[in-house]
């Protein structure tokens, strides 16, 4: 009786985490209906966009051997079980190999419920795609130990910068709900081509992005995305001697002190350059390049520098910084 109210509980899932890593949910669609376990497995694995190169047939039978497919009650599946339509079954996938991020992700506070980090570029928040080892969740799973470990909210993969994550289920849906309902306070700090604004300047326009594209759209139509510039900061020599090195020979730079009211995909890119300043190292905008010419030593100089809120489980302020300042690797 025990095991059935555990297994009907929100967030549950019958295998753990394991290495900071999720496993994997997979429903049987109705036309596969009364497929066996092992080919089921055996499709899900081969037909993945990013696989690894030994996981393979053998790879599946050690998955069954090892008792590590299972249906939602915890059940272990024998290869030859016949699987119902809508039935849901658990397993470990396998990343594929993936190049690894140059830069360090550190923890710069962490309390009974909340660890927070300074995420690199290059860098995304959570597995997705081709990026499922060299992902902040799992990298700081795998330094601290807690396996619980889920972000509050989530920064752009080429995004730098101050990232909260929960380290219990029981405060996950607390912080996150703060994030969602926009009861954060946050500023950025982009690195672009310095030029004379009024301060505080307002950027208010209507974004949108299409699932699959890359570039988002700036349309006429209710607005739905607001940012403050709230200063434009010149670099100091060294500072520009760094990104010169950096990027070659550059025009002089400037820090622009950004502060978004509302959280669009790709806002602060695209109001940067829609004021004809685009953020020093952005690869989308205003030129989309390749994915292959992606070169982790030159990143792009967004950074999200702090977060201020009112602690949903304590009602107290709480406010984070990262020191982080010009993005070099192993920086």
């Amino acid at each position: 009786m025990v095991k059935n109210i555990a297994h009907r509980r929100k967030g549950f899932t019958p295998l753990p985490i394991r290495d900071g890593l999720n496993p994997t949910r997979a429903r049987v669609p109705a036309e596969e209906a009364g497929i066996s376990a092992w080919d089921f497995i055996w499709h899900l694995v081969r037909s993945q966009r990013h696989r690894h190169p030994e996981d393979n047939e053998a790879a599946v039978d050690r998955r069954f051997a090892a008792g590590e497919v299972v249906l939602r009650d915890t059940t272990p599946l024998a290869p030859e079980t016949p699987l119902a339509a809508g039935e849901d079954v658990w397993f470990y996938r396998t990343p594929a190999i993936e190049e690894e991020v140059p830069y360090d992700i550190t923890v710069i506070h962490e309390d009974e419920n909340l660890l927070v980090a300074d995420k690199p570029p290059f860098m995304a928040t959570m597995p997705r795609a081709k990026h499922i080892v060299q992902t902040a969740t799992v990298q700081l799973r795998r330094i601290t130990g807690i396996q619980e470990l889920s972000p509050a909210h989530r920064l752009d993969r080429l995004t730098s910068g101050i990232l909260v994550f929960t380290k219990t289920r029981e405060v996950r849906g607390a912080y996150q709900t703060l994030f969602a309902e926009r009861r954060v306070e946050k500023t950025y700090e982009a690195i672009a081509e310095r030029q004379d604004f009024e301060t505080p300047l307002l950027w208010e326009t209507r974004i949108e992005k299409t699932p699959g594209e890359i570039q988002g759209r700036l349309v006429d139509g209710p607005i739905n995305a607001i940012t403050t510039l709230a200063a434009v900061e010149q670099l100091n020599e060294g500072e520009q001697e760094l990104l010169n090195a950096l990027h070659g020979p550059l025009a002089p730079q400037a820090r622009y002190v950004l502060r978004p009211k509302t959280g669009k995909t790709h806002q602060l890119r695209l109001h940067m350059w829609r004021a004809g300043v685009p953020i020093l190292g952005d690869p989308v905008y205003p030129v989309i390049y390749p994915a292959e010419a992606e070169d982790m030593s030159i990143p792009m100089h967004l950074t999200a520098r702090n977060i201020g809120f009112i602690d949903p489980i304590t009602d107290k302020p709480r406010e984070f910084w990262t020191q982080r300042q010009i993005i070099a690797p192993n920086s």
